[in-house]
């Protein structure tokens, strides 16, 4: 019995050395502090490529033409889609997120909603008109037409042999004139990485 006793202890003395090496350990960190893990892109490529796209865009012809056009009218702006062409699973929203953040802390632009978030609003406006008192529902007809849509979309190339590899992204996006189809802004965004297993 006591020899039974010894080896059950053992044992669980065994499994708890085990769970415990198999812990995780997590840290915070600053969101603007970049780690690189495994190569791919992430939350650091999303943010330096939506700033300098954001940046080089404020600062084209385009936008000066535009407030001597209109006597210093802003722009009105819609963030449309950004299509993955990478090879890995990319979320694009993050990246269309810090554009539209950045548009907005700027103040040089205003940005409308656009897509399924407009579609969203527009169906809070219908149930306005029957569940709303007179006074309080908001009314058709009333939103800011945009003057621009920016699109984009982030592709990828990798090069690999053996342990190592170089993962290269490209992110274009164009502005364009909703009046007269019109490319008023062309940018590109590239990011290379050197990935060694």
């Amino acid at each position: 019995m006591l020899k039974l006793n010894a080896f059950a202890f053992i044992g669980l003395l065994s499994a708890g050395i085990l769970l415990q090496s198999c812990a995780h350990k997590v840290t915070r960190v600053s969101e603007n502090e970049q780690i690189d893990i495994s190569g791919r892109w992430n939350n650091t490529d999303s943010r330096l490529a939506a700033e300098e796209l954001t940046k080089n865009v404020l600062s084209e012809n385009w936008l000066s033409n535009f407030l001597q056009q209109q006597q210093g009218k802003k722009p009105v702006v819609i963030v449309g889609l950004v299509a993955n062409k990478s090879h890995e699973h990319i979320d694009a929203e993050t990246f269309t997120k810090d554009i539209e953040r950045a548009f907005v802390v700027t103040q040089k632009v205003r940005v409308v909603q656009g897509g399924a978030k407009r579609e969203e609003l527009r169906g809070e406006r219908a149930d306005q008109q029957k569940n709303s008192s007179v006074s309080t529902m908001k009314k058709w007809g009333l939103e800011v037409g945009a003057d621009y849509i920016m699109q984009g979309s982030i592709n990828s190339i990798v090069d690999s042999h053996k342990r190592q590899k170089v993962v290269y992204y490209q992110v274009n996006m164009e502005l364009t004139d909703l009046q007269t189809n019109e490319v008023v802004w062309i940018g590109e965004k590239k990011i290379a990485k050197y990935v060694k297993n």
